[in-house]
């Protein structure tokens, strides 16, 4: 099958939609199918084979956080060079309704088309100026998938359709074979070490930082031993921004890493954080660490309840309570045995998100659309629950 992949979000800065794309795509080169993906990026930027540029992006804010997007007639015309070359059998864009090319590869399109909603936001300031679009748009869409239900339950309320519910992937193996970084996550005892992770944009208030500063700050001052390895890009002065001079050196910061160190960065710890207050439709670093291995806390948020099985694959506590993070990390720390327990269950949870598994899924979508040649959206719910 030739398939053409859209991402809305550029390449030049990682984000969880830009790696569900190649590994998407990789997984269905894996499986025989010719994949093209487009995403704005710089001409010289390094990018895969398989991913071709669509020029240069700019900020736009987006569901609490800037997504850097292509838009405008000189992306219409590469969006409609890539399309007449590739002859896809498929195309299958991410994220519709943003202003970008996916939304401009729809309105080009001229076979099926399969679109992905990642968010479970209903409406943009900038779409709210463009219902005609969001209509033209909706109207071309043959068949849908959403990654959560969350992001499914705003399809079937607010977008008039359905959508398969199909989550993010994760490559389970990249994960747990990856090595651990020099010197963690050093020795765990009674009341004494252990080694937290935290990975996101710090600064960004949605992915809850501050929570997990403010049960970390406590917490080491008792454990002397006591370690915090943040990834992520950020200005340093705000990481430590409320933490204790004495404390800095508790806390290393890797920056912006890459994904092989993404990978390694969650194996080195005993615990990985997900201390998010809102915003969230699924919880795709949940399942990175799962596959890694790594016994997770996370907040109480409904997408990350569902990904940790109710609790049975990850410890939750109550959204935005640092008091109540500090409590779940303490106990966790001086018991390795429920962390154990914890990452058993977490193994055999992510087992179900494994790419090749989700691929296949994906590509069954994709055989739905290309018999639905009247052009109406699919409403596929026949397989939501598979």
């Amino acid at each position: 099958m030739r398939i053409g992949i859209v991402c809305p979000y550029s390449f030049d800065i990682p984000g969880g939609v830009q790696n569900h794309v190649t590994d998407l795509a990789e997984a269905l080169i894996g499986l025989g199918h010719r994949v093209s993906v487009l995403a704005p990026a710089d001409e010289d930027s390094p990018l895969p084979e398989y991913v071709v540029p669509a020029g240069r992006a700019v900020p736009l804010p987006y569901n609490g956080s800037v997504a850097r997007i292509a838009f405008g007639p000189v992306s219409t015309a590469r969006v409609r060079r890539w399309l007449a070359r590739g002859a896809f059998d498929v195309l299958h864009v991410h994220e519709p309704l943003t202003l970008s090319i996916s939304m401009l590869a729809v309105l080009s399109a001229r076979g099926p088309v399969v679109a992905t909603f990642h968010t479970a936001m209903t409406r943009s300031r900038a779409l709210s100026a463009a219902q005609g679009l969001l209509q033209l748009v909706l109207e071309k869409i043959t068949a849908r998938i959403a990654v959560s239900a969350l992001a499914r339950r705003v399809q079937v309320e607010h977008l008039d359709g359905g959508a398969v519910e199909i989550p993010n992937g994760v490559a389970v193996a990249k994960f747990a074979g990856a090595e651990p970084l020099p010197g963690w996550p050093g020795p765990t005892g009674a009341g004494s070490g252990g080694a937290l992770g935290f990975l996101g944009r710090f600064t960004e208030p949605r992915k809850g930082f501050p929570v997990l500063r403010d049960a970390f700050v406590p917490l080491a001052r008792n454990r002397p031993g006591l370690r915090l390895l943040v990834a992520g890009p950020g200005d340093p002065d705000e990481l430590f921004a409320g933490v204790p001079a004495e404390l800095h050196g508790r806390i290393t910061h890797l920056g912006l890493v890459s994904e092989a160190d993404k990978a390694r960065m969650l194996r080195s710890v005993d615990l990985y954080v997900a201390p998010n207050t809102g915003g969230e439709s699924f919880g795709m670093i949940l399942t990175e660490a799962m596959a890694a291995g790594t016994p997770v806390v996370a907040s109480d948020l409904d997408a990350f309840r569902r990904v940790l099985d109710g609790g049975r694959a990850g410890r939750l506590f109550p959204t935005g309570d640092a008091a109540g993070l500090r409590a779940a990390l303490a106990g966790l720390l001086d018991d390795p045995a429920e962390r154990d327990r914890l990452a058993g269950c977490a193994t055999e949870v992510v087992s179900r998100y494994d790419w090749p598994v989700v691929a296949r899924r994906v590509l069954e979508v994709y055989e739905t659309a290309i018999e639905a040649t009247d052009g109406r959206v699919v409403d596929a719910g026949w397989t939501a629950s598979r």
